[in-house]
């Protein structure tokens, strides 16, 4: 049934006095969908529409919306103790056992957790412990972060520093000093045209070079998402790449910062992706699917090592922010990752990783679908102009987002980052939601073919 919301009004306040994501001052202001409810893999509009959402949210909803055990959890929680500060005189029981549990399921020698409130956060006080654990260890020189271009570890002003996306970079710029480019490990998109059977692994020789370079006692840490994110459609790294990357940093003392923010927590068919190739980082930045996008969270989870150098030092980490370990926010997450064990989602991701690969490889059959990539939960089609040439649309993200206007009329959430169409749908996604993903997918391509077709020919 239809919602009884003014929605018309709702709209019309929105315009006057919220300030959203994602403001765009090119394209045409579309009117907003009022979302009321969501139910499992589907949310509902004021109007009543229901919609597929193949993104969960925002890579968060990792199981499914509206799911009792959490909201459970987060009642009995608030109605104990919704919050109280967190410090070094005062604990809150399920803050103590998010951080146990964290140490459970993470790999190697991770183990010793501090929150935060989102991924942003999460990757700045990964920045700012890798400097800090240098400083209390007296080598003070240390401040350099190396990132990779292209990638994204969030949007505050640190984390955007060592962030590789021109566009969002440039209108808050100057960044925060310290910040390395390096060439990125994304073989579909090489900056250097090679192929990944020929190349010698050239984006890690140019990694080491930069080390090189810059100095390597001048390099506090090395950060990078082992899988990236939906910006660049979650390019699997070459083979090697990543253990080449874990044993120049042993070699020289650098830490290595793994975002996970976006892959972690069962999305890649594994408890984290970098368990894919073995290869665990010395602090490893979580958030969004942490606490099943039911409230914010985050965290930086370092080795014990790591914690260890604070202790002997006498020195405690400052990143003091009012709502860290939020005991409420805890307590979702305590129960969203209870969920991911008892339903074994992380075996479930694995299984619907082997089918949708399947299933998305069909779209092959579309002339404009250059690339199909991904794992698990994630996934990614490339729309190209040519697939021999893997030339770009032009213009750029018009197909795109013909592609998800389609989508959207006929009930499916679908993310696009201009011509890359991005799915992360919720690890409970069953195999009938996969084919209803998929089938609507080939019919958006083939619609906005057309379109894209009839918009762009020349008049005889």
């Amino acid at each position: 049934m239809p919602d009884t919301l003014d929605t018309d009004s709702l709209i019309e306040a929105a315009s006057r006095h919220l300030w959203q994501n994602y403001f765009s001052d090119k394209e045409e202001v579309k009117r907003p969908q009022v979302l009321v409810r969501g139910e499992g893999l589907y949310v509902y509009d004021s109007e009543g529409k229901r919609y597929l959402d193949t993104f969960a949210s925002l890579l968060t909803t990792l199981c499914g919306h509206g799911r009792r055990e959490v909201i459970d959890a987060v009642t009995q929680q608030m109605e104990k103790l919704a919050f109280f500060p967190s410090g070094y005189d005062c604990i809150m029981e399920p803050t103590v056992k998010l951080a146990e549990k964290l140490a459970e399921v993470t790999p190697g020698e991770l183990s010793v957790s501090f929150f935060v409130q989102d991924g942003s956060e999460a990757s700045e006080a990964a920045i700012k412990l890798a400097r800090n654990y240098h400083w209390v260890r007296g080598e003070k020189q240390r401040t350099k972060i190396l990132f990779r271009r292209y990638s994204y570890h969030g949007a505050t002003l640190g984390a955007l520093s060592v962030s590789g996306l021109p566009s969002l970079r440039e209108p808050f710029e100057p960044m925060v000093p310290g910040g390395v480019s390096v060439m990125p490990a994304r073989c579909y998109r090489c900056e250097l045209n090679l192929k990944p059977e020929t190349c010698n692994l050239t984006c890690l020789r140019n990694l080491e070079a930069t080390v090189e370079w810059e100095g390597a006692n001048s390099i506090a840490a090395i950060i990078m998402d082992p899988v990236p994110g939906s910006n660049t459609g979650f390019p699997p790294p070459p083979a090697g790449y990543l253990q080449g990357v874990r044993d120049l940093c042993d070699k020289h003392g650098i830490l290595l910062l793994f975002d996970e923010i976006q892959v972690g927590f069962g999305r890649t068919g594994k408890w984290f992706a970098c368990e894919h190739w073995d290869v665990t980082p010395d602090i490893l930045a979580v958030a969004k699917g942490f606490s099943g996008g039911y409230l914010p969270l985050g965290a930086a989870i370092a080795t014990k090592q790591i914690a260890d150098a604070f202790r002997e030092a006498g020195a405690g980490f400052r990143h003091v922010h009012t709502y860290n370990g939020h005991a409420t926010a805890c307590a979702a997450a305590l129960a969203n990752l209870e969920i991911i064990q008892n339903e074994n989602l992380v075996q479930r991701s694995a299984e619907l990783g082997d089918y949708l690969k399947q299933r998305l490889e069909s779209l092959y059959k579309h002339p404009l679908v250059g690339d199909v990539r991904g794992m698990g939960t994630l996934w990614a089609v490339e729309l190209v102009a040519d697939r021999e040439t893997r030339a770009p649309l032009s213009p750029a993200g018009k197909v795109g987002s013909l592609v998800n206007d389609w989508c959207r009329r006929n009930g499916m959430i679908l993310r696009n980052n201009g011509d890359l169409l991005v799915m992360a749908p919720a690890l409970v996604m069953t195999n009938e939601q996969a084919d209803e993903m998929v089938d609507g997918l080939d019919k958006a391509i083939e619609a906005a073919a057309r379109e894209f077709a009839a918009q762009t020919s020349t008049p005889a």
